[in-house]
C-alpha cells in the first residue's frame, strides 16, 4: 500500500510530497529546510531513494540538492532546466522506481516553466497520485509570466494544453498534489479547496472548463506584481543552493543595534502588531513572526542588506530564521531577544503610534478633520472597491514611494490590519505621523465610511 504525506510550508502557501512504500520513498519539490523532510521519512521507517523537481523554482529555495546529496537519492530535474550541478535528466516518459510496487512516471507539463514536468505516481500501473506542481492547481494553474515577458502568452496556452493532457490521460479518482497554490504568487488566482482529484478539477478548474483564448485571456488579465525576490530564487536554484545554517544568530547589544540602524541596515521587529505599536526602536520595521515575514520582508528589502531580527525569544527568532532560509535570507547579521528596554540605546526614546479601526477614522472625518488616508491593498484588492478620498500604495512599494504619499498624519489600511501594520512602522522610520487601522475592510461600510465602487457609482 502507498502513502503520500504532505509538508505544508504555510508561510509561502507551497506544499511538498513524501510518498512511497513499506520501504522506500521520494521527495517532490523539497523544502530549503530539509531536517523536517529527513525527520518525516524517519517516522516512516522509509529510505529516501529518489528527489524530483517538477521544475526550477522562482518563489523558494529548494533544498533537494542537498537532500540527495545526504542521503543519496538519485536527483531528478527536468533535462530542459539549465543548471549548474550533476543530476539525473528527466525526459517525458520516464518512470523511476520507488519501492517493490511503486514507480514515478514523469509526464511533460509545460506552462508554468518551459521544462515543467508533472510526476504520477503509479501502483502496479495503475496512477493513483500526481504531483503537479506548478501546472494543474486546486480550482487553477501556475502563473506563465515568471520566466520571460515575451514567452508569457505562448507559456498561457503551453498551460492550457498540459492541463488538458493530464486530464485526459489520468481516471477522475487520482488524486491532484500540486506544490503552489495555497496561498502561493506563483499561483493565477486563488481557489478555495486545498484539495481535488482529476475529476473535481474537470468540473471547475477553469483551464478545463473553458475555452483556450477565454482561458488565456483571463488568466493574463489576472495575473499581478511578481514579489521582486523572485528575480533570485531561479538563478539560486539553478546554481545549486548551499546547505541551510540554522544555528542561532549571533546576539546584538542596543549599542550594536543603533549602530545598524545608523548604516541603513534593517532592524526587523518579530513581535505582534499591537505590541510594535506601543513601543519599539525608532527605526526598526514591524514584520510579525506570526503573519508573512518571508514573503513581505524578503519582497521588499533591498537584496542581501543585513538584517537583524528582534523578538520576545529566542522561538520568535529561530522561526523567522527558518523562513527567511527558504526565501534566500540565509543569515540573520544579528538578533537580540527581549523587549524595547533591552534593545534601546541609553538616553533613547522607544518611538510609537496610535491604533484604531474604521469606525475611528469616520469618527475622525465627522469631526471634520481630513485624515490622509493610505490603503496598502494589492491591485486585484482595490479593484473591489475603496475608501473615498483614499491614496493607494501597496505594502511592497511604500518603501520606494514614500514620497507619494500626502503631507499630514497618515491613517494606514489594509483588508485586516497585518500590512497596515508593516506600511505604518516603513512610514514611522521615515519620521511620519501615522495610525495603524487595525480592523477588517468590511467594516469601513458598517462604520460609514464612503465606499467607490470601481464602476463609480
Amino acid at each position: 500500500m502507498f502513502f503520500v504525506d504532505t509538508l505544508e510550508t504555510e508561510g509561502l502557501g507551497n506544499r511538498s510530497y513524501l510518498a512511497g512504500g513499506a520501504r522506500a520513498a521520494v521527495v517532490v519539490d523539497p523544502p530549503r529546510d530539509i531536517d523536517r523532510v529527513i525527520a518525516e521519512a524517519a517516522r516512516r521507517g522509509v529510505r529516501i531513494v529518489a528527489v524530483a523537481e517538477t521544475h526550477v523554482h522562482n518563489d523558494y529555495v529548494t533544498g533537494g540538492l542537498e537532500l540527495a546529496r545526504l542521503t543519496g537519492a538519485r536527483y531528478l530535474v527536468p533535462a530542459g532546466a539549465d543548471v549548474a550541478f550533476a543530476r539525473v535528466p528527466v525526459t517525458d516518459g520516464d518512470v523511476e522506481p520507488v519501492d517493490e510496487r511503486l514507480v514515478l512516471r514523469a509526464v511533460a507539463t509545460p506552462g508554468h516553466t518551459p521544462h515543467h514536468t508533472s510526476y504520477v505516481l503509479e501502483e502496479q500501473g495503475r496512477a493513483v497520485a500526481a504531483f503537479t506542481g506548478g501546472s494543474l492547481l486546486i480550482g487553477g494553474v501556475g502563473r506563465p509570466d515568471l520566466v520571460e515577458p515575451r514567452l508569457t502568452e505562448s507559456l498561457a496556452r503551453a498551460q492550457y494544453a498540459s492541463v488538458h493532457r493530464l486530464a485526459g490521460e489520468l481516471d477522475d479518482a487520482v488524486r491532484v498534489l500540486p506544490t503552489h497554490g495555497f496561498g502561493s504568487f506563483c499561483s493565477a488566482g486563488q481557489a478555495g479547496a486545498t484539495s481535488g482529484t482529476i475529476g473535481t478539477e474537470k468540473a471547475s478548474n477553469p483551464a478545463l472548463v473553458r475555452d483556450v483564448d477565454t482561458f488565456v485571456r483571463d488568466l493574463l488579465a489576472g495575473l499581478e506584481d511578481v514579489p521582486a525576490y523572485y528575480a533570485h530564487m531561479g538563478p539560486a536554484n539553478a546554481a545549486g543552493p548551499a546547505p541551510v545554517d540554522l544555528t542561532p544568530p549571533r546576539r546584538a547589544d542596543a549599542a550594536e543595534i543603533e549602530r545598524r540602524l545608523a548604516a541603513g541596515e534593517w532592524v526587523v521587529d518579530l513581535r505582534s502588531r499591537v505590541a510594535f505599536a506601543a513601543g519599539h526602536v525608532t527605526g526598526s520595521v514591524n514584520f510579525e513572526v506570526d503573519g508573512r515575514p518571508a514573503v513581505h520582508l524578503a519582497w521588499m528589502i533591498p537584496w542581501g542588506r543585513p538584517v537583524t531580527l528582534l523578538g520576545e525569544s529566542a522561538e520568535q527568532i529561530a522561526r523567522a530564521q527558518r523562513e527567511l532560509t527558504r526565501v534566500g535570507i540565509d543569515r540573520p547579521a544579528a538578533a537580540a531577544v527581549g523587549g524595547p528596554a533591552d534593545w534601546l540605546a541609553e538616553g533613547a526614546e522607544p518611538g510609537s503610534f496610535p491604533r484604531a479601526v474604521f469606525a475611528d477614522l469616520a469618527a475622525a472625518r465627522r469631526r471634520g478633520a481630513d485624515p490622509v488616508v493610505l490603503d496598502v491593498r494589492r491591485d486585484s484588492e482595490r479593484a473591489g472597491g475603496w475608501i473615498e478620498g483614499s491614496v493607494h500604495v501597496p505594502v511592497h512599494q511604500i518603501h520606494r514611494r514614500l514620497e507619494d504619499v500626502p503631507d499630514g498624519t497618515v491613517w494606514v489600511h489594509c483588508a485586516g490590519g497585518m500590512r497596515a501594520a508593516i506600511a505604518a512602522s516603513v512610514l514611522a522610520a521615515a519620521g511620519r505621523a501615522v495610525v495603524a487601522v487595525d480592523d477588517g475592510y468590511a467594516a469601513a461600510a458598517e462604520a460609514g465610511l464612503t465606499l467607490v465602487a470601481p464602476s463609480g457609482d
